[in-house]
């Protein structure tokens, strides 16, 4: 394949066939205006070469991480000028080859803004994060707590500019997540952490006392709230005024919707979006004169503002709203009344 596009803005390489495509590049000027780049790891190394030698202004490079890391894509990025926004997902690879993962993270420049990391089933360090004190956005995915123990390491670190934190699938230690919170929480706008693997419900509603306490500005939210965790839900409402989306687990030991919905209608200020993510079966299901008369009364509140209805169904759950054909057709009612701006469903792994 003969490339010789100079005016390219975002290559996208990814492959995982044993097919291999060869990519022959103008010698001069090579996507010299690139700036967005996502690739595997073992990309080809003359494809590397030749980016390494013209493309100097990346702003966002997301690399998928196989086997090991190839000291042309460390090379690459240690050329970069422009470097704000950085993802790696670790894919596959033995634990030893894994260990060059700081061989590419100690060259990244300082002024990122925006990092992600998706470590999978691996236990890498977080530590070298301490040194991004730019960081406006951090999101961390590892599948067992036991690969984010080295969270540990970030909960003295201080990020001035930290508006996003995203946790998904394990959560780190109570104490650690706590003591973070505490130190960067008054900047956060977004706040996303999976709690279904946390030891406890005393320990979910910990952390969300400490979030309701420490992170006064949040706009968008999502967690779980156990369902004996009612009077935590009022004093979040009641401290993050600025609350506009927030999004609820449902089933097994949360929340039932019910009561989720209830405590929106009274407690909350500024909330437009409210998103029900059906994590198991429901010990109690909204009846549909249930879910009218919230939209009878949120109609009433003033300022009026039309609700984004967000539903986020699981294969384990039974009983999700959307399953009653009579809520379904409460919701499609108060839609043509403007009370309901819009609804959305969505399967549980697409979200």
């Amino acid at each position: 394949m003969y490339m010789n596009h100079t005016s390219l803005k975002v290559l996208e390489y990814v492959q995982y066939s044993d097919v291999i495509y060869d990519i022959y590049p103008s010698p001069r000027n090579f996507l010299k205006n690139l700036t967005e780049l996502k690739c595997i790891s073992n990309i080809s190394p003359e494809l590397l070469i030749n980016l390494t030698q013209t493309c100097h202004n990346l702003f966002l490079l997301d690399v998928i991480i196989i086997c090991h890391v190839p000291k042309e894509l460390v090379d690459l990025i240690t050329i970069q000028k422009n470097l704000k926004c950085f993802s790696m997902m670790i894919h596959d690879g033995p634990k030893d080859e894994i260990n060059s993962i700081p061989l590419l993270t100690m060259e990244l420049p300082k002024t990122l803004t925006r990092f992600i990391v998706v470590g999978g089933n691996y236990n890498i360090s977080l530590s070298f994060l301490v040194n991004f004190i730019n960081l406006q956005e951090l999101e961390i995915s590892f599948d067992f707590s036991e690969c984010i123990e080295s969270f540990e390491k970030l909960q003295d670190a201080i990020f001035p500019q930290l508006q996003i934190l995203i946790i998904k699938c394990s959560c780190p230690r109570l104490e650690f997540l706590v003591k973070f919170l505490k130190n960067n929480g008054k900047n956060l706008k977004k706040i996303h952490i999976d709690v279904n693997h946390c030891d406890s419900e005393e320990s979910i509603n910990s952390l969300n006392l400490t979030i309701a306490k420490y992170c006064p500005n949040i706009r968008k939210f999502s967690t779980g709230f156990s369902d004996k965790d009612l009077e935590t839900l009022k004093i979040l409402f009641n401290n993050c005024q600025y609350l506009e989306s927030i999004k609820f687990w449902c089933g097994g030991k949360f929340l039932n919707e019910k009561e989720a919905l209830e405590t929106v209608l009274k407690y909350s200020k500024n909330i437009y979006e409210i998103i029900l993510q059906y994590q198991f079966d429901l010990k109690f299901e909204l009846l549909p004169s249930e879910l009218e008369s919230f939209f009878i009364d949120w109609k009433k509140r003033i300022p009026q503002k039309p609700l984004s209805f967000v539903i986020i169904d699981s294969e384990f759950c039974k009983n999700s709203l959307d399953k009653n054909v009579e809520n379904m057709k409460i919701i499609e009612t108060y839609t043509k009344l403007g009370v309901v701006k819009n609804l959305i469903i969505r399967k549980l792994w697409n979200y």
